[in-house]
């Protein structure tokens, strides 16, 4: 029985299942709104769904000169690790597995499927894969360090003396004293956080790595058929782990006492979070390049994140 449960838990609920539906409808609905925001009719909320089942239906055609091993496996792995990551975030009390340094484990989880990403791009033997990792490095370097500036500014103010790396005990902290957005030294890292889910995600403007209209989506220009189907699906997933991890870390107080009430309210937020943080962002800029991401992050975003530690730190 223990090992059908964790089965369901890896495969259905809140693993890859349930992260892959709720990517979905965080995609469609952010498509839908971008287009309305824009005066557009826009794409079905289903559009996603029907985008990968004929992605899948269509051949695979691998490069002559590609590592066929790295290509293939490549995404695959991206799908895996961001499954798993699902098994850490408590959705309002509910937590597939429960561990003492749970926002490590994401914190290397997380940058897996990054790095799947450089490892297929560079198997493919593209020159314009080329261009594309080199600039989802960049991306990645300039995002990460406010990224754990952020998650060490919650685990400060949940452990006071010491940091407190478990979510489940983050959440509990947050029952007793209300959910970290709700306190003002903690503002600034949750707009700090904000700001780092579309650049984690890589959606417009922070898709530097994969611009369609600069360098041919970069490192997917090769890809074709099922394995391009489960690259564009592990972006929608981004959408669905970045804001449930956000909506853990800042909201996790919020309980009602029932599973499905649960997690019907953990999925409000969520969809919020997306629309205030991809949506919103991604319909009133322009893309950045690469050259300003860097600065964007470094300069301004860490700073968020730094002041909420250091208020943190003080005591506040």
């Amino acid at each position: 029985m223990l090992i059908l449960r964790y089965l369901f838990y890896v495969l259905i609920f809140p693993g890859a299942l349930f992260t892959v539906l709720v990517g979905w409808l965080l995609a469609g609905l952010d498509r839908k709104v971008i287009a309305r925001m824009q005066r557009r009719i826009g794409p079905p909320v289903l559009q996603p769904v029907y985008d990968f089942f004929k992605l899948v239906g269509k051949e695979n055609i691998i490069p002559a000169q590609a590592n066929r091993t790295a290509y293939k496996m490549a995404p695959f792995i991206s799908f895996v690790s961001l499954s798993v990551i699902m098994l850490f975030i408590p959705i309002f009390g509910f937590t597939a597995v429960n561990g003492v340094a749970d926002l490590i484990v994401i914190l290397y989880l997380i940058t897996i499927p990054g790095v799947a990403l450089i490892v297929g791009g560079s198997s493919s033997g593209s020159p314009y894969g080329a261009v594309g990792i080199s600039r989802e490095m960049v991306t990645m370097m300039s995002y990460e360090l406010p990224f754990v500036l952020a998650l060490l500014a919650v685990a400060k103010k949940a452990g006071g003396d010491v940091l407190v790396f478990n979510l489940t005990d983050i959440g509990e902290w947050q029952v007793m004293n209300g959910c970290m957005a709700f306190h003002w030294s903690m503002i600034p890292a949750a707009l700090a956080f904000l700001l780092v889910i579309p650049a984690e995600v890589g959606t417009q403007p922070f898709d530097v790595a994969e611009a369609e209209t600069e360098i041919c989506e970069g490192p997917l220009c090769e890809y074709s058929g099922a394995p391009l189907a489960v690259f564009k699906l592990s972006t929608h997933m981004k959408m669905c782990v970045m804001s449930a991890l956000f909506t853990a870390l800042f909201f996790g107080g919020i309980r009602t006492g029932y599973v499905v009430t649960d997690v019907i309210l953990f999925l409000a937020i969520c969809v919020l979070v997306t629309l205030v943080c991809i949506t919103t962002v991604h319909a009133v800029t322009a893309r950045l390049r690469i050259q300003h991401l860097f600065k964007f992050y470094w300069k301004y975003v860490s700073v968020l994140a730094l002041i909420s530690l250091a208020l943190v730190w003080l005591g506040a």
